[in-house]
């Protein structure tokens, strides 16, 4: 049923998958910024693959609560290990940030915190609330972790000025045991339906290229659905190093759009599925074509 082009280790990716390196005035400015606060960005952290099309944009996503997580996911190129106690000025670096990138739309995602008691929630909390306040009339969406979907903590981090919430649900439920660390499928969509009861928008993503079937693809969106996400993205994963588990196969175009096609179908508000979608790539745009 599917349409895949399968992965060996001798084919090079196919033609949509690549991308110029870009490194003009915007990206400098962005670096320069990032690095003047001290702060860290998936951007970099994850190896994306959209950092240079965005950072030349003037946008970026901020990573807090450090650079190095809890857990140990097999498609995440994050460091983990035992982080350093957050950083008291964070909250305050990140607005004056988001302020002199003039970021109209600022996404901010974190690590794990397994090691606090409330798992990062407060000073989640103190983030966003201190990027509204020097940055009025910025809306805000936050990639947060499931904080193992503890409604006391979810309550913490989602009773602030938030537009969008998002919890990535990464892959499909037979998959999550091989790739995600700690992370459980069903926790993931409790976590969701906890978001759900705050006034933001909820948002998942999803990864494909690591041997899922259409068929589970399509329970995903009707699980996710049914806990109350609204939007939606999908994108093709790419191994960022040869210690990460490995691409099963490049999904192509044409599968991408049957994806977005099925999810507008089911109920999602928005979805936004395509190779090199990330869940936070173009997130002004299309965070502003739902409000549209």
């Amino acid at each position: 049923m599917n349409n895949k082009t399968t992965l060996m280790k001798t084919v090079r990716k196919p033609e949509w998958l690549k991308k110029p390196v870009l490194h003009g005035e915007g990206f400098f400015k962005v670096q320069q910024n990032i690095e003047d606060y001290q702060l860290h960005t998936i951007c970099s952290s994850g190896k994306c693959p959209n950092r240079g099309e965005c950072w030349n944009k003037g946008t970026a996503t901020l990573m807090i609560l450090g650079d190095i997580c809890t857990r140990s996911c097999k498609f995440c190129a994050t460091k983990t290990g035992k982080p350093f106690l957050p950083d008291p000025e964070e909250p305050h670096h990140a607005a004056e940030c988001v302020k002199l990138l003039n970021l109209k739309h600022a996404v901010t995602t974190s690590v794990d915190r397994d090691d606090l008691p409330d798992k990062g929630a407060a000073h989640w909390a103190s983030v966003i609330r201190k990027i509204k306040e020097i940055n009025p009339e910025t809306s805000i969406e936050a990639l947060f972790p499931d904080f193992d979907a503890h409604p006391d903590f979810i309550h913490i981090a989602l009773n602030t000025p938030l537009q969008v919430a998002g919890h990535n649900m990464e892959t499909v439920e037979r998959l999550t045991p091989q790739i995600r660390s700690r992370a459980n499928y069903r926790t993931s969509l409790k976590t969701l339906e906890l978001f759900s009861k705050y006034p933001a928008l909820v948002k998942t993503g999803i990864m494909v290229g690591l041997g899922e079937t259409e068929e589970e693809v399509v329970q995903l969106m009707k699980d996710c659905l049914s806990a109350g996400a609204q939007l939606l993205t999908i994108g093709q994963y790419l191994q960022p190093t040869s210690k990460h588990i490995e691409v099963q196969e490049f999904v192509n175009p044409e599968q991408f759009e049957t994806y977005r096609r099925i999810g507008m179908e089911l109920g999602f508000k928005y979805v936004e599925s395509a190779p090199f979608v990330r869940s936070s790539y173009m997130a002004e745009e299309g965070y502003r074509d739902f409000k549209i």
